[in-house]
C-alpha cells in the first residue's frame, strides 16, 4: 500500500498448561513461555510498530507475593526493548544470587514473567496523540485477585462515547475517553459486581474470611460476566483479559471482523491475530490452527479446564478484506493464494490498458508487500498470451502459412516482461512519517532501476490499494516517469476505497480519500454543489433516527458516475506536476465482484461498497461526511452523536 495506513494491533498469549518444572526438564529453560510470546509478536510486528506492551498473571501465588505485571514502551524499537530489559533482568537476579535459574520455583517467586499466563499487544496509534500509557495492556489493579484485571484487544468501538456515557451515568469516573478504557471499566465494572455478591454469600454463610478468595474463584462466572459486559457494544475486536486469579478470557466480536486464531497442544494454549506465527512458533500444521469463531469467547480457569461459549447471537460474517489486501503476513497459505488471484482478476483491465501491445510493456510492482499480487498479476497476463498464441498457431496452421520464422515471432516476441522497476526507502518513510517538512521529503521514498523501461513504452505498475493518492502524485508517479513511458498504468488490487473505516483501521477522514475527492470534484465541475448540500442535509436528519434504522446517505455521492468515470477522474488527479513528462497516467481499480470471486468465503467490503456490518458504521460514514462539508478534521467515531 504505498498510501501507508496503520492497522489497529495485534495480539498475542500464552497460557501455558503445565507447571514450570515441566517446561524446564523438556526444554531446558523456564522462560519457554515467555520466549513464546516475544516470537509470537515478533511475527506479527507488521500490525503495529508505534508502541507495545506485555503482561503476566502468576497462578496460585502465596498471600502477599506478587502476582501480576506489566511493561509497556513506545521506544523506537519497544519489542525488542522489553524483552531485552527483562532477559538482562533475569540473569541479573541469578548473578546476584537472588534467585536460581535452574529452580522453577524460584523463578516463578523472583521473576516478573516467570508466570503461567502470559500476554502480548503491538499497537499502531491512529489518534494524534499517542503516548505509554495509550499502550496495552490496560490494567485495574485490586488487592482482591478476583478483581484484579488486564485487558487488550485489537478493536475499534463505533459507540465509545455512548459507552463512556454508561460509565458517568452509572455514577463512574472515567479518566480517559478511549474505547480501550471503557472497555477494560465495563468488565471492570461487572467482575467487581460478580465478586461482591459471591463474597456477601459466602460471608453471611460464615465461612472463613481465608477460604473465601479460593471459593470466589472457582465460582467466578467469567463467561457470563464478559457477555454482560459485551452487550452494548458495536466494532470489530479480538480481546483477550486476564483476571488477577488466573481465569483467563479471548473473545472474538460476532460478524469477525477482527482475526483471531487458536492453538491447542499439551503443553500451551496460544492465541494470536494471524494464522501463520501460531503455526510457525509452535511448529503446527495450519490443520491444528483455529480461527475462533465470531461470537465466541474462549474461557480458561484458573483449573486449566476451557470452555467455548457463545456471548452475543450469530450475525453475518463478514472478516474484514484488508486483512487479505494487505495487512496479515503474506506467507499463510490461504491469504498467499487470495493475493495472487487478486492480482489475476485484473488482467483483462490491464490488457485494454495497453491495447494488447505486450512486446512494448513492462510490469512491476510497488510496494514490497504488493508482491504477491504481482506474480498472480504476471501469471494471469502469462496465460492470457499462452492462449493468444495457442490461437495463432492453430489459424497459421490451418491457413497453411505455419513457418518457423512466424512461430519463433509468436512465442518469443510479445512475452509479458516482469521487472523491480520501483524500490522503496523504507528508512526515509520512516524519517518523513511526520506531517512536518513531509511534503519536502515525500518525493524521496522511492527510487527507480534505470535502464529497465525503454523511452516510448508502456510501464504498468501495481500496488495494494490506494487510499489518499498522496504518496502516488507526489513520489511514486514522478519517480517512475523518469524512465519516460509513453503510459504510466497503476493498477490497485482493491477496489476504489469510498467510505471510511469505524472498525481498526486508520481510515475514517472521508475527505482525505482519493475516490471521494474525485467524485466531489465531477459534481462540482457539473455544477451540482446543491447535491452536495443536500446529502450534508439527509446525513443530519439520518442521525436523528434511531441507530439500527440508519442507512448511508453518502452513497448517492456515487450515483451518477460509473466505476470508469471516477477512476478516470483519479487519473487526472494524481497527475505529477512540475515535471518534464507528457505521457499518459491511468489509474485501474479492482472489481467489487472480482474481489469477491479472489477471497475464499465472505469478505466485509463496507470501505468499498458502503454496506456496514453494524450500525454504528452507518452512524460514522454519516457522522464523517458532515464533518468533511463543515470543514472538520479527525476520527467521527470519537464525538458523541
Amino acid at each position: 500500500m504505498s498510501d501507508f495506513l496503520k492497522h489497529e494491533c495485534g495480539i498475542a498469549a500464552v497460557r501455558l498448561r503445565k507447571p514450570l518444572a515441566y517446561y524446564y526438564d523438556r526444554h531446558k529453560t523456564c522462560l519457554w513461555g515467555l520466549n513464546k510470546l516475544f516470537l509470537l509478536m515478533e511475527k506479527q510486528h507488521n500490525r503495529g510498530q508505534d508502541g507495545t506492551g506485555i503482561g503476566c498473571v502468576k497462578l496460585n501465588m502465596p498471600i502477599g507475593q506478587p502476582y501480576v505485571q506489566r511493561r509497556r514502551s513506545i521506544a523506537k524499537d519497544g519489542l525488542a526493548e522489553i524483552f531485552r530489559k527483562e532477559i538482562k533482568n533475569y540473569y541479573k537476579l541469578s548473578r546476584k544470587q537472588l534467585m536460581d535459574i535452574k529452580n522453577p520455583e524460584s523463578v516463578k517467586a523472583n521473576f516478573d514473567f516467570g508466570g503461567e499466563i502470559l500476554i502480548g499487544h503491538l499497537r499502531y496509534g491512529t489518534s494524534g496523540e499517542f503516548d505509554e500509557g495509550s499502550c496495552h495492556p490496560y490494567l485495574r489493579r485490586s488487592n482482591w485477585r478476583t478483581r484484579t484485571l488486564m485487558v487488550m484487544g485489537n478493536f475499534n468501538m463505533t459507540n465509545a462515547a455512548e459507552l463512556n456515557n454508561v460509565l458517568i451515568n452509572r455514577g463512574q469516573h472515567p479518566i480517559f475517553g478511549t474505547d480501550t478504557q471503557t472497555v477494560l471499566e465495563e468488565i471492570g465494572y461487572h467482575l467487581d459486581e460478580a465478586h461482591t455478591d459471591l463474597y456477601r454469600h459466602l460471608r453471611d454463610s460464615g465461612l472463613p474470611g481465608a477460604e473465601i478468595p479460593a471459593k470466589i474463584s472457582a465460582a467466578l462466572d467469567v463467561p457470563a460476566l464478559v457477555a454482560e459486559s459485551a452487550a452494548a457494544w458495536d466494532g470489530g475486536y479480538a480481546i483477550c483479559g486476564v483476571i488477577g486469579n488466573g481465569d483467563m478470557f479471548v473473545m472474538r466480536d460476532p460478524r469477525g471482523i477482527r482475526p483471531l486464531h487458536m492453538l491447542v497442544t499439551d503443553e500451551v494454549v496460544a492465541f494470536a491475530s494471524e494464522r501463520v506465527p501460531l503455526m510457525t512458533v509452535f511448529e503446527a500444521s495450519a490443520e491444528d490452527v483455529k480461527a475462533v469463531d465470531p461470537g465466541s469467547m474462549i474461557t480458561i480457569k484458573a483449573d486449566g479446564s476451557i470452555s467455548d461459549s457463545a456471548f452475543a447471537p450469530p450475525q453475518r460474517y463478514t472478516p474484514c478484506s484488508f486483512e487479505k489486501i494487505y495487512f496479515s503476513r503474506g506467507n499463510d497459505p490461504q491469504i498467499y493464494r487470495e493475493r495472487k488471484a487478486m492480482g489475476a482478476a485484473l488482467v483483462d483491465q490491464v490488457v485494454k490498458s495497453i491495447d494488447g501491445a505486450f512486446d512494448k510493456t513492462i510490469f512491476s510492482f510497488v510496494p514490497n508487500t504488493a508482491e504477491t499480487a504481482y506474480h498472480g498479476l504476471m501469471d494471469g497476463l502469462r496465460l492470457y498470451r499462452r492462449q493468444e498464441v495457442r490461437a495463432a498457431i492453430l489459424d497459421a496452421q490451418a491457413a497453411g502459412s505455419l513457418t518457423p520464422e512466424k512461430l519463433d515471432d509468436l512465442i518469443l516476441r510479445n512475452w509479458p516482461q516482469g521487472e523491480k522497476v520501483a524500490h522503496k526507502d523504507i528508512k526515509m518513510r520512516t524519517f518523513i512519517s511526520q506531517d512536518k517538512g513531509r511534503d519536502q521529503l515525500v518525493s524521496h521514498v522511492y527510487d527507480i532501476t534505470y535502464g529497465v523501461v525503454k523511452p516510448g513504452d508502456f510501464l504498468v505498475t501495481l500496488d495494494d490499494s490506494i487510499v489518499r493518492g498522496t504518496t502516488l502524485k507526489q513520489s511514486i508517479l514522478k519517480i517512475l516517469a523518469r524512465t519516460k513511458p509513453s503510459k504510466i498504468v497503476i493498477c490497485s488490487t482493491a477496489p476504489q476505497i469510498r467510505y471510511p473505516d469505524c472498525y481498526g483501521i486508520d481510515m475514517s477522514e472521508i475527505g482525505r480519500f482519493i475516490a471521494f475527492q474525485a467524485a466531489v470534484a465531477l459534481h462540482r465541475r457539473a455544477g451540482r454543489q446543491a447535491l452536495l448540500d443536500e446529502i450534508f442535509d439527509a446525513c443530519r436528519e439520518e442521525l436523528k433516527r434511531p441507530a439500527l434504522e440508519r442507512r448511508n446517505c453518502v452513497k448517492k455521492l456515487y450515483e451518477p458516475f460509473t466505476d470508469d468515470e471516477v477512476s478516470a477522474e483519479i487519473s487526472r488527479m494524481v497527475y505529477p506536476e512540475n515535471i518534464d513528462w507528457h505521457g499518459e497516467v491511468q489509474v485501474i481499480f479492482q472489481t467489487i465482484e472480482n474481489l469477491h470471486a479472489s477471497i475464499k468465503g465472505e469478505c466485509g467490503d463496507w470501505y468499498f461498497t458502503g454496506n456496514y456490518p453494524t450500525a454504528g458504521g452507518y452512524s460514522m460514514v454519516n457522522l464523517a461526511y458532515l464533518r468533511w462539508y463543515e470543514g472538520v478534521g479527525g476520527r467521527s467515531y470519537d464525538l458523541p452523536l
